[in-house]
Order: structure tokens, then sequence, then C-alpha cells
């Protein structure tokens, strides 16, 4: 069976800020940008890589969940605990350094983890996890 990644979710609170993360301090390009009903779908991804994106979305606009639930997941998003993504780079040092020069909010500095990688983990504005691994 042949099946490949195209998308992921990831869910914004603010869309102008995250666009800023995504492309100015990542470097993603953006794919698509979507207005509708006072929200935002925003689809980003690495350039060089077209078939991969990110699209970051109003979690309010999830159908079939509950205010209760609504509230749950913006307290989780807030501490960093709703949503992860994992990234790779050859160059693990100069893509922390962009995000700190960026501003990132920064988890973990570079570091030899004790299960077999090297990364380091910043949360993006809306607070998810965003962990960036050493290819080696």
């Amino acid at each position: 069976m042949d099946i490949t990644i195209h998308s992921t979710f990831l869910p914004h609170t603010d869309p102008d800020t995250s666009l800023a993360f995504y492309r100015d301090t990542r470097g993603f390009e953006i794919r698509n940008d979507v207005g509708y009903g006072g929200m935002r779908w925003i689809t980003v991804g690495p350039a060089g890589q077209p078939d991969v994106s990110i699209v970051l979305y109003p979690p309010a606009a999830t159908p079939g969940i509950t205010d209760d639930e609504r509230r749950t997941i913006a307290e989780m998003m807030a501490k960093g605990t709703y949503a992860t993504m994992l990234l790779a780079t050859k160059d693990l040092d100069g893509a922390f350094a962009k995000l700190q020069a960026g501003n990132a909010e920064i988890v973990e500095e570079p570091t030899e983890q004790p299960y077999g990688v090297r990364d380091c983990a910043v949360r993006d504005p809306a607070g998810n996890m965003i962990r960036i691994q050493q290819l080696r």
C-alpha cells in the first residue's frame, strides 16, 4: 500500500501570530489562507516539500464538540499539552538559533536524549509543542 502524509492539523489561537511564527521564524511557505465566518485556516509547509502541509486551524470551528470540550482544549493549548509536531533537520543547532532569534518560547535546548535522539523543543504561539530532531 502506498500512503503518504499529506496534511496535518495544528490549532491556532491567533492566525496572524501563528502565520508569522511558521513563515518568518520557521521559514515555511504559505500554501493557502482561507477565511470563513470570521475564522482563518492557514496552510503552510516546508520549502521544497510541496506534498507536506500543516493546516493551522481555529479549534472553535471543530464540529461536534461541546463548549466544555472547547474550554478544555483552550486550557490544554495554553499549557502546551494539546498538540505536538515532530520536525527533523540536518542542522539542529542552526534551526534552534533561528528559533531563539525569532523569540520562540524555548522549552528545551538541543539535548542528547537518553532514548537515542538529539533534539530541542519550543512552543508555537498557540502553545503547540514543536520538537525538532537532528537527522543523522
